[in-house]
């Protein structure tokens, strides 16, 4: 018995590469969240990261890499540690800056230290001559 071919039209969208290389280049900035700008272009975030993955491994997106620049760096002798206990006068005047927060990571001889909160320049100091001694 013969059953009759019945053409079934295709539910899979074909989308523009022009469309796919806007949206890829939307998640490219700053801040950008990728499932809202796909859920703006009414399309499922998973395909818009699978366009992203295809972008940034295509000899086409290939850019040249931007070179890291390397900034010299001199450090003061290390004072004793005595000495940090009762800072100089020229010291003194340098903590009554208000200090940033963040995070400072001090790899030494396989010790990894890390600094939060607001640091000052005294709690690097002992940190970096207990490390020395310990060294």
């Amino acid at each position: 018995m013969d059953t009759p071919h019945i053409a079934v039209k295709s539910i899979k969208r074909r989308h523009n590469p022009a469309f796919k290389h806007k949206l890829v280049e939307l998640t490219r900035q700053a801040g950008a969240s990728v499932a809202a700008i796909a859920l703006e272009h009414g399309i499922n975030a998973n395909l818009l990261f699978k366009w992203r993955r295809e972008y940034l491994v295509s000899p086409a997106s290939a850019r040249p890499a931007a070179q890291a620049v390397l900034l010299p760096v001199t450090m003061a002798p290390l004072l004793p540690v005595g000495a940090v206990n009762n800072p100089a006068p020229a010291m003194a005047a340098n903590t009554t800056r208000a200090f940033t927060v963040g995070v400072i990571e001090i790899e030494v001889g396989g010790a990894r230290v890390r600094l939060r909160g607001s640091v000052d320049q005294d709690s690097v100091r002992c940190v970096l001559q207990t490390l020395r001694a310990a060294a």
